[in-house]
């Protein structure tokens, strides 16, 4: 049966009320669409980031499920020794999770990761970008869009962002997929499909940030989806080595029904200080982004 509001669970079943998520969070509305359809049968392995906070300080915990935090650059390694302790254990009804942001993904966690995705170890690793390294300050992170503000590049970064999807995928594992925030059905059935598959599994959700984004709380599910209705966030997976667009009801492919990338910058703080010329690059990006997608959907690329 396709997921549907209707179908995934009432019971709230890993993040709790009371949480110490920002106003608007996207991180309280990821955690809670994992819960739902992961179950209770879970185990979150986080390292350092802003839901080190959200779960609350010691001992009170908003998570209901079992939690590890870990330092920075080891949640894919502590996950993978889990995962393999339940194996030798004959338990095979856990659900292995890594909960990490971008800083701990694409920058210090990047080798354990990479470790994990090439002896193929049984877990969920999801990474939610929120594009910099919110919880220690705004700082830049090698997942910072290009001209985006942080406290250290007060005038845009200068690299457009890692195509941390793509290098996983190339590590040839079973599962490598996209999703937004603004989309939490298709992030839910991309949930549903890893837990089960045997391997390790990797999810990229785009995670908006009202407060290093510099927008209102209240629009946090809008610019998700404006990221991805611009085509600056292309939904798709690659199941077994096949790549597929997952966003392709959406006609993106056609150039006229893509939104301007202009109304998806405007709407952040963080990019206040864009120029024409450096739109019009984001448009070329675009462009050739989605030329390379077309020739891609349907094919196997690893």
């Amino acid at each position: 049966m396709p997921l549907s509001i209707k179908n995934l669970p009432k019971e709230e079943i890993l993040l709790q009320p009371g949480h110490a998520a920002c106003p608007g969070c996207p991180i309280g509305i990821g955690l809670r669409i994992v819960g739902k359809v992961l179950g209770k049968r879970t185990v979150i392995v986080v390292p350092a980031c802003c839901t080190s906070i959200i779960q609350g300080p010691y001992p009170y915990s908003a998570i209901k499920v079992p939690l590890v935090n870990v330092i920075f650059a080891a949640s894919a390694a502590v996950a993978s020794g889990i995962a393999s302790a339940f194996e030798a254990m004959g338990v095979r009804d856990v659900n292995v999770v890594v909960w990490a942001g971008d800083g701990g993904t694409a920058d210090i966690g990047l080798q354990a990761l990479s470790g994990a995705a090439e002896r193929n170890d049984n877990i969920i690793y999801i990474c939610y970008d929120n594009e910099a390294y919110m919880n220690t300050g705004i700082q830049r992170s090698s997942s910072t869009p290009y001209k985006a503000w942080t406290t250290t590049t007060v005038t845009g970064k200068q690299e457009f962002k890692k195509n941390v999807p793509a290098i996983v995928a190339q590590h040839r594992i079973p599962y490598v997929a996209t999703a937004s925030i603004g989309y939490p059905l298709d992030f839910a059935e991309k949930l549903q499909k890893a837990s089960k598959i045997k391997g390790f599994k990797y999810i990229h959700l785009l995670a908006p940030c009202p407060v290093g984004w510099r927008f209102d709380p209240s629009l946090t599910i809008e610019v998700g989806k404006l990221a991805v209705l611009t085509g600056l966030w292309p939904l798709y997976e690659v199941e077994n080595g096949v790549f597929r667009l997952t966003s392709i009801s959406l006609g993106l492919l056609d150039k006229s029904r893509r939104v301007p990338v202009e109304k998806y910058l405007r709407l952040q703080g963080r990019f206040k200080h864009i120029t024409d010329e450096d739109i019009k690059v984001y448009e070329e990006y675009v462009d050739q982004l989605w030329e390379v997608l077309r020739k891609l959907h349907g094919k196997k690329i690893v």
